[in-house]
Parts: C-alpha cells; structure tokens; sequence
C-alpha cells in the first residue's frame, strides 16, 4: 500500500513539476516484463528538480545496467543529464547533457558536441532508461503542435493515440515519432506521470500492475496494427489489370547471368510472361506500364533469420525481401502477423515460422516456450507442427539431453531442426543428437573456443569471439566438425553481419555496414549505430575483436569450398542488414552473382519453395524487386531499390522511407496507364 501511495505521489510531483511547484522526495517503481516474467525494475526518485534513476534488465543472458541523474528547469526539461553503467552487452555508458548560459554540450558513445542555444531544448539520449518516454511526451504535450525540435538534432512529434482505462487507473496512449525506426508507445496517467511503456517483446509497467501486462500487449498490437492497416492502404499498389515491366534484365540464379532487356508482365499475384518485345511492339492500352530503365529484375530477397515485429514489414518490403524465417517470437503475436500479411491486411514479407524452445535457467530468453520436463518440451514440438510451424529453434538454456528426443520427435513430424547449441554441449552432439542446420555462425565456432565448463547461456558467447584470430582453421578440430556437417548435409544460417556489428562496434564511430544509409535515419537511430557494444580491456582485445570478424570471412570462404550450404540471415529486422550480410559475403570470396543465388532461389528451394519462388519465371508468384545497376558484378547495388513487388502488390521504396521518416535513397520509376 505504500508503495501505491508512492508511486501516485510521485505522478503528481511530476505534474506538478510542470506547473513550476516542487514537493519533497518521492519514488516511482517499475517492473519490466517479458512473456509475463518480471526481468528488470526502474526506480526514479524525484527531489524537486533532481530525478534519480536506476534502471536494470537481465534477458536472454543480458541486459542495460545503468543510473541516471537529472535536473530539471521549471519547464521540466533537463539542464542536466548524467547516465552511467553498462549497456546491453556489457559495454561502458558514460553519457552526459549540460546546458548553461545559452550553451549546450553533449557527450556519449556517438562522440561528443556543442551548440548555441538560448534555452534548453529536449535532449534525445543515447543509452537512457524507458523513463524519458514519460518526460518526452509531456514536453510534446506542451508543444506547439505537439511537435518539438531536439538535441542533438532532428524533430520529435507526439500523437495521441487512445484513452483508457488499466484496471482503475485513466491512461492516455501516444506515439512518439522522429528518433527511432518505430513510434515509442507510451501510457500516461491522469497525472501526468509515465504509467508505462510498450514494445511487442517488453513492458515496462508501473509496479503494482503487472498482471495487466497481458491487456497492454494486446493494446500495444491493436495501435500498431491500426496504424500499420493506414500505412499499407497509402503504399500498397493495386492492379486489376496487367502490369508490364519494361526494358529490365531478369537475374537468372539456374545460370547467374543477367538476360538480355525483356519485359515482364504480372496478372494479380503472379507473373504471366517474361519475354522480349517486337521492335514495333505498343502496350495495350488496358495494361499498367513501368519502364525499368535498363535496371535489372531479381527475385526477392530472403532473410533467413528473422524475428519479426508488426513494424519490420515495411522495412523488409522497401529492402526487397519479399520472404523470412522467423527463429524465435512471441507466438500470438507471430501467428497473427503472418495471417494479416498473408490477407493483404498488413505489409510485409512471406513468414516461414520456426518455433523456438528455451530451458529454465537464469539467463532464459523470454520468448517462444519454455518447458519444464521433456514430456512437455514434446508437447510443444507437437504444438508448433499443429499450428503450421516448419522448424524447431533450440536455445542456450536447453537441456542437452533432451534435444535427441525432441529432434526425433520433430523429424517424424516433418520438421526440421536447429538452434543455437545449449550451454555445455559442443556442436558435433548437437549434429549427431539431430540438429539439421545451426543457427548463428558464432554458435559454431564456440565448440572450437570453449570448454565442457564454460557457459554459453552469459554474454560469454560474444566476448569468448576475440580468441577466434588466434584458431587455425586447419585445426583437427575445425577439420572435424565440418566433415561431420558434409556428411549430415548441416546448414549453417550465418548472421556475420550482427557479429560484424556487434564486434567491430567502436564508439563515435559509423561502421562500414551503415555508412551507406545512416545519416538518412532518424536522430536516435543514427546514434544508437555509433556505439560498442562490448567493453574492451586492452588495444590487444580490441584488436583481437576487429581480427576475429576477419577471421570469420576466413571460415565463411572455408565453408563455402567445403560445399556447406550457408544460409544468409540477420537477427535484425531492418533490411539493410541484409544487404551488409550479403556484402559479408562478396568480401568472403564469394562471387556476386553466387551471393545473390544463394540469397534468394537456393533460400526457396531450402524452404522447399522453389517451384513458386527464388527466380523471375512465368507461373511464379510475383515477388521480386528492381534495381538500376549490375549486382552480379557488385552485391551493394542491391542498397538502391527503385520498386519491389510483393504477391503482386507493387511498393515504392521512395514512398515507404517517406511514411518511416527516412530520407529515400532513389526515385520511384513512373507508371502509366489505368491502375486501381
């Protein structure tokens, strides 16, 4: 009981701190929640104008650890903000606003700045706690417009979304836009203070109200999918009548040659012809015409490891991935994507659905499911089969000794099997127990790295990388596993590019794998890319990182002479990923065109799809995207997508970076003719 008096306490102090009034110290308490499990708390005590706030999560093995120190101007915006701790992988935060007498200064892991300024504008950390949400939305509220410029740089804007009722307690819903890829959702109450705040996989709510997690979750869905519902009817192109594609060269992955011009005709959801025209050819009139300007046609791209959220789509579709997998999600939320994608309803790329199985332990991942015995970790396999999933996903926490079980299992069922290999066992026992593909190519070369005691389920998986410069490939060990995955025919579903991320990270500094696009996205965007992610000892193991993310092209080359299917996949959800991840392989030694095989009709025929997929072939659905330069030459010209169709629904690029507030990069070609 106290602690509800506290809380509302503390709600009207905040309130009260925007009407110029102060009260005596008063603490507000959250508790952040991850598929109903509570995995972090936030505590801010205000005392007058100074917030304190410590904020700590422990998910999947990980989380931020940080204190924030505020003070506050009589307007309730910070003159001065101090963050301190440790980022999600372990990193060193040391981040810091000042402003005084009309000038403002800036520093963090993005580097450091100043600015004339002659009062205070709201300043967008890089490494705060979900508490800002509360302070940005009252701010905005105050705005003109609801619309506000901000420091560092860029433009936040607030939208009221819905009023409500949590349990007893009046909330309003909004919607920040401008920092990040995706609106922040965000609950105030009455009063003026931060009730709590929504992402598809977290909540953070105010204590007290946790069993409510499940009501927020769906109200959380039901905004984003409204808005997601407008978006799709703004940018999704429909055609009753035939679309003919003109003057474009179709990459073909069965020869990995570029065809002469040609143009391709699409009915509906699937492509009718693909053939060159007469020289005194004229469309008919009946037809929608687009001239491809001497650009090249490729098949959809696939990214194979995907976990996916109701915003991603659009990202995926205006990057030309057309088709994911999913490895791991929450379920409901998963089932009812893929069935709004799949209507037309929402936008996005086809789903392949992988269900994901987690152990108990401290360091669970709070997503798919996790069993407590093995009768029910059968169970499970049975009920992901029943609901259309095609693949097991096995997790860190897993229990070693029942992944034959429930591979057997899930082979009788048609299923195939992968996952990260569970803390204390190698990869080769996850191979012979039943593993058809591994997931993460950092989870294969840790079987070379660890020993029998060395737990996997802790950030060790990443930081235990640095030793990788130092393996020979030559190794017996080395050489052994990868005769084993030959023999078994096992997949490798790489993700280097979030390994590069994660490694190569440097504060102050853009990586080569964003440079392309960065300074088109949003502000907090921008800065949460110039990070660490991981905190280095020594030159040395800084060093050694950057070594290790070479080595990693070595082993890729390695493999793919070895004849091992590499799958290319991301764990990131934001398309351009994919274009790095396929960029990784070029620099491997992998040819272009082969890269861009291996990226769309050998991913179908992987998924047992090729029939209808992965290549630009009369009788195909009509998946595809088009770009102006050669990619079989050079892979990044796949970054500069002039239109992508998807099931026949045609998007431009241009017009979907428009609607997420980000600069395009090209011009969308013209259509002519009657369109619907």
């Amino acid at each position: 009981m106290n602690l509800g008096r506290n809380v509302t306490r503390a709600g009207v102090l905040i309130g009260a701190l925007c009407m110029h009034a102060w009260a005596a110290a008063a603490t507000a308490e959250y508790s952040v929640i991850s598929a109903n499990e509570k995995v972090g708390s936030l505590v801010a005590t205000i005392e007058g104008a100074s917030v304190d706030i410590t904020f700590e999560v422990n998910n999947n093995g990980r989380g931020p650890k940080i204190r924030e120190q505020l003070t506050l101007n009589e307007a309730g915006i910070p003159t001065q903000w101090r963050i301190t701790g440790k980022s999600t992988f372990g990193a060193a935060i040391d981040e810091q606003f000042t402003w005084q007498r009309g000038s403002a200064q800036w520093r963090g892991q993005d580097g450091k700045g100043s600015s004339r300024m002659p009062q205070p504008k709201l300043y967008i950390t890089n490494d705060g706690s979900p508490w800002s949400a509360g302070l940005y939305v009252r701010t905005l509220l105050k705005a003109k417009d609801h619309t506000l410029e901000v420091a560092p740089s860029g433009t936040l804007r607030l939208e009221e979304l819905q009023k409500t009722h949590v349990g007893d307690v009046p909330v309003t819903a909004y919607a920040i836009t401008g920092a990040n890829l995706a609106p922040e959702m965000v609950l105030l109450a009455a009063d003026g203070s931060l009730f709590a705040q929504l992402s598809s996989r977290q909540v953070l709510v105010r204590t007290g109200f946790e069993s409510k997690v499940e009501q927020l979750q769906q109200l959380e869905r039901s905004l984003r999918v409204k808005r997601l519902e407008e978006m799709q009817r703004r940018l999704a192109h429909r055609f009753d009548v035939p679309v003919r594609i003109r003057n474009v060269r179709v990459f073909d992955p069965h020869t990995e040659t570029l065809s002469d011009p040609v143009s391709v005709v699409v009915f509906r959801n699937r492509i009718a012809s693909v053939a060159a025209e007469p020289s005194d050819f004229t469309p008919p009139n009946n037809e929608a015409v687009i001239d491809g300007g001497g650009g090249t046609l490729i098949a959809g791209l696939h990214d194979m490891h995907a976990h996916n959220s109701n915003e991603s789509g659009l990202f995926y579709l205006a990057a030309g991935v057309t088709g994911v997998r999913d490895l791991g999600n929450d379920n409901q939320l998963l089932l009812d994507l893929a069935r709004r994608i799949e209507q037309g309803e929402l936008p996005g790329p086809r789903i392949v659905r992988a269900g994901l199985i987690e152990g108990r332990s401290s360091y669970s991942a709070r997503i798919g499911s996790i069993p407590e015995t093995l009768p029910e970790a059968l169970d499970i396999v049975r009920w992901y089969s029943d609901h259309g999933y095609r693949q097991m996903k096995i997790y860190n926490s897993f229990n070693p000794d029942w992944v034959a079980p429930v591979a057997k299992e899930a082979h009788r069922l048609g299923m195939r099997v992968s996952g990260h290999v569970p803390a204390f066992m190698s990869p080769d026992r996850a191979i012979r127990d039943g593993y058809d593909e591994i997931n993460h190519i950092n989870q294969l070369v840790l079987g070379w790295l660890t020993g029998p005691q060395d737990d996997t389920r802790t950030t060790l998986r990443l930081t235990r990388m640095a030793n990788f410069a130092a393996l020979d490939l030559d190794s017996e060990q080395v050489r052994t596993t990868i005769a084993l995955m030959k023999e078994r025919k096992i997949a490798l579903d790489t993700t280097t590019v979030i390994l590069e991320r994660l490694m190569a990270s440097r504060a102050g500094k853009v990586q080569k794998g964003d440079a392309p696009y960065l300074d088109h996205m949003p502000i907090g965007y921008q800065r949460y890319r110039k990070r660490s992610f991981v905190e280095f000892k020594s030159k040395d193991e800084d060093q050694a990182y950057l070594d290790s993310v070479a080595k990693l092209l070595d082993l890729m080359k390695v493999l793919y002479s070895e004849g091992i299917q590499m799958l290319p996949g991301t764990d990131d959800t934001t398309g351009f990923s994919v274009h790095r991840e396929l960029e990784l392989y070029q620099k491997a030694g992998i040819p272009a065109a082969k890269v861009l095989r291996m990226a769309t009709y050998d991913c179908e025929k992987y998924l047992g799809f090729e029939q209808s997929l992965g290549s630009i072939e009369a009788g195909k659905f009509a998946d595809f995207f088009l770009v102006p330069g050669d990619p079989t030459r050079n892979v990044s010209a796949v970054r500069q997508i002039q239109l992508v169709m998807k099931d026949g629904l045609l998007y431009f690029p241009s017009e979907i970076y428009q609607a997420l507030g980000i600069k395009p990069f090209t011009t969308a070609p013209t259509v002519s003719g009657p369109a619907t």
